[in-house]
């Protein structure tokens, strides 16, 4: 039916159902206040006239003096047998509402079609009166019309009949005219935004200044098409970015593949190899990369959980850094368990520790600890600091800072937004600040494993029984390992102004 339609005729049908309604109630309540005031004056009136007949006697009372005849009234006093003994009208020789003879001291009422006494339709309001008088028992009955409240009555029945369709198409128009005003400023956001495309992003609908529905719906399609313009210049951008990224690598190996086989020797083969080698590990892993953000937008980032001792991989992280490069390396670590994905956890240490080394200027500083509900890995460098207003951007793709190392040595710039999406699928948190020696510092935090407070005091006490057990027994084949764990945790010295533990190397 249309929403306009189906406005007219909800309206419609809940206005008539309530015209019902009120009008039967309506004429019921004025029907009862006609009716018993008219009752609770005859019933009075009744009882007047028992008190002259107490008063006089039958005898001495003339009913034809006493009844109201401008008002049609008629009075009848009776027996007990329901023998009128006396009228205010000589045509009711018989009581106008015969059986009605209430015991004495009691009234009772009745309405009657007509009596054909009077030789009238009229409807009759007929009140007894029962009373003693010298041991013999009387009831006054006295009469009045009521064909003026009954036509009150019926008059506005009618004019409720009558009116009620009227206002029925009252606010059947209104309501279409309203509705259809309503869908006009509707149908114009349709169309704007129907002739919105992928070209036009920039526009918008026109706000109606109505302060209502209809304004929130336009605000909230312009917040929409905001979004969709962000998103869409986030896609161009992404597409653009990872094409120049995989275009470089992809024309060294061209140019490799035309020098190399433009030689009928080979040898440019051989010499090129470890060029070629590299180009396709580069280029590998950013394909790598992009895949990872590709199932990170489209919710699919897979995490295999599971307890995960952090100082483990902080560990493993610290020998390969200290086998791999010349930083001079500090550590202070604490044994703290989370619940994660190992290999993804590793993933984000890498990337940040990868990182503090690639902009240090030879020294890097890593701490783990437990911070009340929550383990926090700190990864300082002395390079330079990330500046304030660069610190939420950085964790964008393809983000890359002025002062930042070339493409072949700074990446891609897609590791620490692999990082962030990482952590926050774990619950967790990466930042960038700048510690007090005015080093760069990376902070790490997740949500420690429920639970775990127990095993990390018993990590504590077999990291002290460990040291013990160093100082003590006598070396093993496995001395040195131990020794190099025991460098990682508890190994005192002031190699450094901040107060690290140093790594031998």
């Amino acid at each position: 039916m249309g929403l306009r339609r189906s406005s007219v005729v909800s309206a419609v049908i809940v206005v008539g159902a309530a015209l019902i309604a009120g009008g039967a109630l309506l004429l019921v309540l004025l029907q009862s206040a006609l009716i018993n005031t008219t009752k609770v004056a005859l019933e009075e009136r009744g009882r007047d006239v028992s008190q002259l007949v107490l008063q006089s006697g039958t005898d001495g009372i003339n009913l034809e003096l006493t009844a109201d005849l401008e008002h049609g009234e008629r009075i009848q006093l009776i027996n007990a047998h329901g023998t009128v003994l006396q009228s205010s009208d000589d045509r009711l020789t018989t009581p106008m509402a015969p059986g009605l003879l209430p015991e004495p001291g009691h009234s009772q009422s009745r309405r009657l079609g007509e009596v054909p006494a009077l030789g009238s339709d009229e409807d009759v309001l007929v009140a007894a009166y029962g009373f003693t008088d010298h041991g013999h028992r009387l009831v006054v009955q006295v009469g009045r019309p009521i064909q003026i409240q009954s036509d009150t009555i019926r008059t506005v029945g009618w004019f409720l009949l009558g009116g009620g369709p009227l206002l029925l198409g009252v606010v059947a128009v209104s309501v279409w005219v309203l509705v259809g005003r309503s869908l006009r400023t509707v149908d114009r956001i349709t169309t704007q935004v129907g002739q919105i495309g992928a070209q036009s992003l920039d526009e918008r609908v026109d706000v109606p200044p109505t302060a209502d529905e209809i304004e929130h719906l336009a605000r909230t399609m312009n917040s929409m098409l905001d979004r969709l313009q962000a998103s869409d210049r986030a896609q161009r951008a992404f597409v653009s970015d990872a094409s120049h990224e995989l275009r470089s690598p992809l024309s060294t190996l061209v140019v490799t593949s035309e020098i190399a086989s433009a030689d009928p020797t080979g040898r440019t083969w051989l010499e090129m190899g470890d060029l070629v080698d590299s180009e396709v590990r580069r280029m590998q892993g950013l394909v790598d990369d992009l895949l990872t953000l590709a199932k990170v937008d489209a919710n699919g980032l897979i995490l295999h959980r599971q307890e995960v001792d952090l100082d483990d991989l902080l560990q493993t992280e610290l020998r390969r850094l200290r086998t791999a490069s010349t930083v001079e390396v500090t550590a202070r670590i604490e044994p703290v368990r989370v619940d994660g994905d190992p290999d993804r956890l590793a993933q984000v240490i890498r990337n940040i520790v990868d990182n503090a080394r690639t902009h240090s200027r030879g020294r890097v500083a890593i701490t783990l600890a437990r911070v009340q509900d929550y383990a926090q890995i700190m990864i300082d460098n002395d390079g330079p600091v990330v500046p304030p207003q660069d610190r939420q951007r950085i964790f964008e793709r393809f983000v890359r800072l002025d002062d930042d190392r070339s493409r072949d040595s700074g990446g891609s710039g897609l590791g620490l937004a692999i990082s962030a999406a990482i952590m926050a699928g774990h619950g967790g948190s990466i930042t960038v600040g700048e510690d007090d020696h005015g080093w760069c510092r990376f902070v790490i935090e997740l949500p420690v494993q429920p639970g775990s407070d127990q095993d990390h005091e018993l990590l504590e006490e077999q990291s002290e029984v460990d040291d013990e057990s160093d100082g003590q027994d006598a070396p093993s084949a496995d001395a040195p390992a131990l020794a190099d764990s025991a460098a990682l945790t508890d190994a005192p010295t002031d190699a450094s102004s901040s107060g690290w533990s140093a790594i031998n190397r």
